[in-house]
Parts: structure tokens; C-alpha cells; sequence
């Protein structure tokens, strides 16, 4: 989806289940003027407002939150708000910014809360090509929600990530969880990124697309990698994920095609080049050669 192709009314980017196709996973861009102010009515979903640049301030029903945000998603780990759903939020910005609505149509009200920038865990997987930073802001391990699961991906010039290839359209107990996901894009300095999206079934999603910045990409089935990073730039997306399944889980198969890439891993080093930038660290895990549940399967 193209920047622009999927703006509607206040949003510069509108992706709901309806216009996406599936059941779940929302994603909202919004642009506020300095002074702006918004409404955002949560309905049946859930959602984090996530500042891309700039920071706000969001009112619920009974709380206030006051995020400090960013300069850029290349510059620092930033905080956010979770707002449940069956509620309304005033979002306002003094001097303006560029926000992400994360959201997930759910079932249980979770009380509104803030997610301060420093309890972020940064994560590094990969090693040497593969290399990359994961923002694991509302991980299934790391920040509670009902259905929601949304991580920030930042990928060094050159470097591939969202790789091996690996899928989540089906619910294989123990193996894989069944997520909607969708993937929005930003480039340091401009330029041009490539995404893949291959079939996991017949007739199914088979994309291979330029990114640049505010384009993004729906998911709701298939091999989704590598997301490759042009030289001497780096690559940043923001990933939002959904499902139908009891369990808010992660769970994701390698294709078999390309797994063994992570056995490799473990003899190089991660990119000298990251972490970008840190907020609460984790260490870094090159070696890990079968997914789990949690923060920590992919990206």
C-alpha cells in the first residue's frame, strides 16, 4: 500500500479489518499540526498511541498521559499510551508530531496505561548480514493487551531482516499461532527498501515490493521476509500483529527453505553498527535456532 493510498479523513495511513480483509489487526497514521488535537474512539479495539515524532499528550475517560516521544524513529526508543476499548482519547500535540495507532479488535477491557521509553526492551538478534534492532515495546512477553502484539524493527544499511522467511497463518499447537500483521515502513534519509512476501498455499499472498517511507504492507498470509535495507540507510518498520487464538502468543515457523541460516549465526558477530541506540537492553542472542513464544521470535 503505497504512502498516501490509504489515507482517510485526519489519518495519512487508515488500515481496519474491513478495508484489510481479516478480522483483527488496525493501524492508524496520525499527523498533527502544532496545537492539533484529535479524538480517537476506541470501539471494539484496543490501542497503543505510539509517537513516530514529536510527543502528545493523551486523555482517556480517567487518565492523562503526557509522552515525551522522539525526534525520529531513528533516534530513540520513545513511550506510549495504552487505551482500552469502549473508551474515547483526546490526543493533542503543542508542537505537533507524527503518531502510530496501533490497535487490535479484542475482548477484554484492559485498564489505560503508560509505557515509559526506559522499561522498553531492546533486543539485538542476527548476527553479521542479518543483524538488527528490535524494540520490543508491546511484545507478547513484555507489555500486557488482550489480542495486540506490536514491535518496532530497525534494520542497518545492507542488512537483511524479517529473515529466514518464516510464517504465522495457521494455528499448529505448540509451532505456530495465527496472526494478522501488518508491516509500515520508514527509510533514514529517504530512499528505497525491498519487502518479500511469498506463498505458504495455493493462490496465496505473494508480494515483492519497494518501500519507502509511510508505505506498508498487509500480511494475512504467507512467507513474510527478508526486508532488505538499502545501503547507507537504515531501515525502520512497525510491525502490528492479531489473531483469533486463546493465547496471546508469537509462534512462527521457518521456511524450510531458509532455516538454516540461523545455525550460522553463532560464529559471526552481530553489526558492529547496533544498537542503534538503547533504552533497557537485552542481550543480544545471534545463536538462536528455533523460535519461541514471547518478544524474542523474530523480526
Amino acid at each position: 500500500m503505497p504512502s498516501g493510498s490509504a489515507a482517510h479523513g485526519p489519518y495519512v495511513l487508515d488500515i481496519d479489518p474491513k478495508m484489510a480483509g481479516w478480522d483483527r489487526s488496525s493501524l492508524r497514521i496520525l499527523e498533527l499540526e502544532p496545537g492539533g488535537v484529535h479524538t480517537l474512539v476506541t470501539g471494539e479495539c484496543e490501542w497503543i498511541v505510539l509517537p513516530l515524532t514529536g510527543g502528545c499528550t493523551v486523555r482517556t475517560a480517567g487518565d492523562t498521559f503526557e509522552l515525551l516521544g522522539r525526534e525520529s524513529v531513528f533516534s530513540g526508543v520513545s513511550d506510549f499510551a495504552y487505551v482500552p476499548r469502549d473508551d474515547r482519547a483526546q490526543i493533542s500535540s503543542g508542537a505537533g508530531g507524527r503518531f502510530a495507532l496501533a490497535g487490535a479488535k479484542c475482548e477484554r477491557r484492559l485498564p489505560a496505561r503508560y509505557g515509559p521509553a526506559p522499561e522498553v526492551p531492546v533486543e539485538l538478534r542476527g548476527s553479521g548480514t542479518c543483524s538488527r534492532q528490535v524494540n520490543n515495546f508491546a511484545a507478547a512477553g513484555t507489555f500486557a493487551c488482550d489480542r495486540l502484539i506490536a514491535v518496532e524493527v530497525l534494520t542497518p544499511g545492507g542488512n537483511w531482516s524479517s529473515y529466514p522467511p518464516h510464517k504465522h497463518d495457521e494455528h499448529v499447537p505448540g509451532e505456530e499461532c495465527e496472526l494478522e500483521e501488518i508491516y509500515y515502513f520508514e527509510v533514514e534519509g529517504g530512499g528505497l527498501g525491498y519487502h518479500r512476501v511469498s506463498p505458504s498455499r495455493q493462490g496465496g499472498t505473494d508480494v515483492l515490493a519497494e518501500v519507502a517511507d509511510g508505505d506498508a504492507v498487509l500480511i494475512p498470509d504467507g512467507w513474510h521476509g527478508p526486508s532488505i535495507a538499502p545501503p547507507g540507510r537504515t531501515l525502520y518498520y512497525l510491525n502490528v500483529m492479531a489473531g483469533p487464538g486463546e493465547e496471546r502468543a508469537w509462534l512462527i515457523r521457518d521456511h524450510p527453505d531458509h532455516g538454516w541460516i540461523r545455525d550460522t549465526w553463532r560464529h559471526e558477530p552481530v553489526d558492529a553498527r547496533l544498537p542503534l541506540y538503547t533504552a533497557h537492553p537485552q542481550t543480544a542472542r545471534p545463536d538462536t535456532a528455533h523460535p519461541s513464544p514471547g518478544p524474542e521470535v523474530t523480526g
